[in-house]
């Protein structure tokens, strides 16, 4: 059994650290990015900005290897349990790409920043 992609083509993808269970990411995936995944061993996505299937990491080198996949009841959701290489999730540079969180109503950063992303990506 596999994700239900007839809908809409593409379903979210949560990524969580498998050991802390920290949400590091949500993202999306089509039925190639899922085959992929699956043949690969690693979080491999459908980027909706750049219209193409992309690896996690392939251009910071911060992969996600899949240690366990799950899928929801709708077979239209899929939490993907990693191993997080290179410390950062976030093209940011933080661990999480949920790195804000709203305190008495105001935006504040809730992590360090573990890289900086010029050093990643020589841009940001």
């Amino acid at each position: 059994m596999k994700p239900d992609f007839s809908k809409t083509g593409l379903i979210p993808v949560i990524a969580q650290d498998f050991e802390t269970r920290e949400v590091l990411m949500l993202a999306y995936m089509n039925e190639e990015a899922w085959n992929m995944t699956i043949e690969k061993g690693y979080a491999c996505y459908f980027s909706r900005s750049r219209n193409k299937i992309w690896m996690k990491g392939e251009s910071s080198g911060h992969t996600q290897r899949v240690i366990e996949i799950m899928i929801d009841c709708d077979l239209d959701t899929v939490l993907l349990l990693v191993e997080q290489n290179g410390g950062a999730a976030c093209h940011e540079g933080y661990k999480s790409c949920f790195f804000r969180s709203v305190k008495d109503g105001e935006v504040v950063i809730n992590q360090k920043r573990v890289k900086d992303p010029e050093e990643i990506y020589g841009k940001k």
